[in-house]
């Protein structure tokens, strides 16, 4: 586990004082990250940048995802809601809720470094009267105490390319069983995967290897990914061996969340051989928007995610091929 990942397990599992201690000293750290007068250390800048992923930058820089959630949280957030932003991140959704007329935004993250950027980002634009950042997670967070009531809306974008891999599942069952007032939005209310067969040697090869200058190293792929990864479709040769299918679909408002399989069946269209399925979300973000990271939207920060088989599987077209797709622990998998 690395200084990261300890300190971000630490903050998850102490008590409001050691939260507090932390956060202080994290603050601490983006001061003297921020602030070139005052000689910051090169150990506190590596710090400081060794907890924050660098995906932020990419993410943040996507037009398209940044107007969409603009649009959605303008249609939804009504003056004088109480709302509840999960994934805190540099505090964007949680200024958006309140440009859209909140009275009251908490804003939680686990993050302990993103949390502190947050409420710096939060109080530069003179809204700290209005939002809270809270270096939780959603789950730990309990009404009476972080929360004063059961919030009117709640915001959240805690996705990957493949839409589970940052624990939306739980994390949407729990808030709006315990946090959501009864009558409450959820944003987003529902989201689908998609998929297709895929044929690619170059990509499977990005998670397997079996042989190199003739001496067999197999045994690495023990350690190879072992639910679906981050793939750029179109940067890489492959072929399409069926149409896009509906691999599974969620919805966070009322279904019931939990891991689980669904066997699915894809038409070949073509002769090939099928090394995985590359998948896709389509989230919808309500009020009519949708966000998504297929194959044809480029522009999109997030990639595809490539659901690799254990075996690569020869296909003819006109094949019905029936595959047993899993979602367990953020990990969608296939056999």
């Amino acid at each position: 586990m690395n200084f990261e990942e300890q300190l971000t397990l630490a903050s998850l599992r102490a008590g409001t004082a050691e939260v507090a201690r932390m956060s202080a000293a994290v603050g601490e750290a983006v001061a003297s990250f921020a602030d070139a007068s005052t000689g910051a250390s090169r150990k506190v800048r590596d710090l400081a940048r060794s907890l924050v992923p660098r995906w932020h930058f990419a993410m943040l820089n996507d037009v398209e995802r940044n107007e969409a959630l603009a649009t959605a949280v303008e249609r939804q957030v009504k003056p004088g809601d109480h709302v509840l932003d999960i994934g805190a991140g540099t505090g964007l959704l949680a200024m958006l809720a309140a440009k859209a007329g909140a009275a009251k935004v908490t804003s939680c993250e686990a993050n302990p470094m993103m949390a502190e950027i947050a409420t710096q980002v939060v109080a530069a634009h003179g809204l700290s009267d209005v939002i809270t950042v809270i270096p939780r997670r959603s789950d730990e967070l309990t009404i009476g105490r972080e929360l004063e009531r059961p919030v009117d809306v709640i915001v959240s974008e805690i996705v990957d390319c493949g839409l589970i891999g940052e624990g939306i599942l739980p994390t949407m069952l729990h808030a709006r069983t315990h946090l959501l007032a009864p009558g409450g939005r959820l944003m987003p209310p529902s989201a689908r995967i998609h998929g297709a067969l895929l044929q690619s040697s170059v990509i499977a090869g990005l998670n397997r290897v079996d042989h190199a200058l003739g001496f067999d190293i197999g045994l690495i792929n023990s350690l190879s990914t072992a639910g679906h990864f981050p793939v750029r479709l179109h940067t890489w040769p492959h072929t399409m061996l069926s149409d896009p299918t509906e691999l599974v679909s969620f919805d966070f408002v009322d279904g019931p969340l939990a891991d689980g399989s669904r066997k699915v069946s894809f038409s070949a269209t073509a002769d090939g051989t099928a090394h995985g399925i590359v998948a896709w979300f389509e989230m919808d973000l309500g009020a009519g928007v949708t966000l998504r990271n297929s194959p044809n939207n480029v522009s999109s920060h997030w990639m595809q995610a490539l659901i690799s088989f254990d075996e690569p599987l020869e296909v003819a077209a006109g094949d019905s091929v029936t595959v047993e797709v899993h979602w367990q622990d953020g990990l969608l998998s296939a056999v």
